[in-house]
């Protein structure tokens, strides 16, 4: 080697010992892997997780966030990418042909049904909102070709906890009808978001993939963007892989971090903003301006039923919620109104995801985001609240103050 000081900083012997531990796991950057010689670089392979090959299909951190996301949610396969949103594009481009059916929830998180409106129509792909709460409907709109079904639990933004085992069984007995046919079956895939992992085991109810918005409470900073997609079958398992390396999507060294670290206080925080949650919704309920308080855990909840069948269990008697309700203004009250009050707020800040320390609100126009759904309040104002880590009374000061204003 020269004396070049250019390639003595480059190419420098010294090695760092390796023996050293602390709390928090080193952060991986890379995107070029170096191979040891040309035969161990065509001897690797990056799709069983067994060998590093570039840094678009996996460093230790990822690794590391997609085995412990896994285990999370129940499943043994997981893969990221950098949004929610992403990894719901991600199912819907694995397991969709031209010519295939889809099913959504008509409460399903509006971009998912936007997507498949507009994108993916263009490339022959057709897609049908059916009444989450009524199995009746949902059989109704099964056909021949049907590939995919979406589940949502708890509906996005009216909180209404469908039955997911009816739905599953639906659409197994579906799939047997047509096996003799040879046809692909239909794969159900569930936004676990609400759930996160910890309200049930989605799995268990015969779900084939689940996604994830690691945005909400896996990040719980409000400052990192990423997602997750978790299936049981390796044959899934593969055809998301090769979607995801097909669409280049890869994820941030640093953001990875940020998730490995917010895992481990996730499930202390998921319970305390549920318990905050539960707390002004039974407040509120005694307040004049509001029609409906929806949140699944309480008695007169749409789809009360289903939601306590599947997350209350001996070991949490008190069942599991995420920290999430809307709120229903009575008909008198005028969208001018709403959206004082919603300005009116001090601790509540206006803004988009949940999950995060700091509370937030967003006025809704259910009317405009319905097609099949009956619920009685489409006609109404509806505001979400997405409850933070700030203290509970001081939360509820800062909504009476504001509904006072009105």
């Amino acid at each position: 080697m020269s004396e070049i000081k250019s390639t003595h900083l480059i190419h420098h012997p010294y090695q760092a010992p390796q023996e050293f531990e602390s709390p928090q796991a080193p952060i991986y950057k890379a995107s070029t892997v170096i191979f040891p010689s040309v035969q161990a670089m065509k001897d690797r392979r990056w799709q069983d997780k067994s060998a590093y090959t570039y840094g678009l299909h996996g460093t230790p951190s990822t690794f590391a966030l997609e085995e412990k996301l896994a285990t999370l949610e129940g499943g043994t396969y997981c893969s990221l990418m950098p949004s929610g949103l992403s990894a719901i594009a991600h199912v819907n481009l694995a397991f969709l042909h031209a010519g295939d059916h889809v099913l959504v929830p008509d409460n399903a998180y509006s971009p998912n049904i936007s997507m498949l409106k507009h994108l993916l129509s263009n490339f022959g792909i057709t897609a049908m909102r059916y009444d989450p709460m009524s199995l009746t409907d949902f059989s109704a709109k099964l056909n021949e070709r049907t590939r995919l079904v979406w589940l949502e639990a708890a509906g996005s933004v009216t909180m209404e906890f469908p039955d997911l085992v009816g739905l599953c069984k639906a659409t197994q007995a579906h799939n047997a009808r047509h096996a003799p046919s040879g046809r692909r079956p239909s794969l159900i895939a569930l936004d676990n978001t609400w759930g996160a992992g910890l309200a049930f085991n989605a799995f268990e109810l015969g779900v084939d993939v689940t996604v994830h918005a690691l945005t909400k409470y896996p990040s719980g900073g409000g400052d990192v963007l990423m997602g997750s997609v978790v299936s049981k079958e390796l044959a899934i398992a593969q055809a998301l892989s090769q979607a995801h390396m097909h669409l280049g999507t890869g994820v941030g060294p640093h953001d990875v971090d940020a998730i490995l670290k917010g895992l481990q206080s996730m499930v202390l925080r998921y319970e305390a903003q549920d318990r905050a949650a539960r707390f002004l919704a039974h407040a509120l309920m005694r307040e004049s301006a509001f029609a409906e308080i929806l949140h699944p855990a309480l008695p007169h909840a749409i789809g009360h039923a289903h939601w306590k069948a599947l997350c209350v269990t001996s070991q949490k008697p008190e069942g599991l919620a995420a920290g999430i309700f809307s709120v229903v203004f009575k008909p008198e009250y005028s969208q001018h109104r709403v959206e004082a009050f919603c300005d009116r707020l001090k601790l509540f800040q206006i803004g988009y995801s949940w999950g995060g320390p700091m509370s937030l609100v967003l006025p809704y126009d259910i009317g405009a985001m319905r097609e099949c759904s009956s619920a009685p309040w489409r006609d109404q104002h509806v505001v979400r609240l997405c409850i933070g880590l700030e203290d509970p009374q001081d939360l509820l000061d800062d909504l009476r103050q504001a509904l006072k204003a009105l």
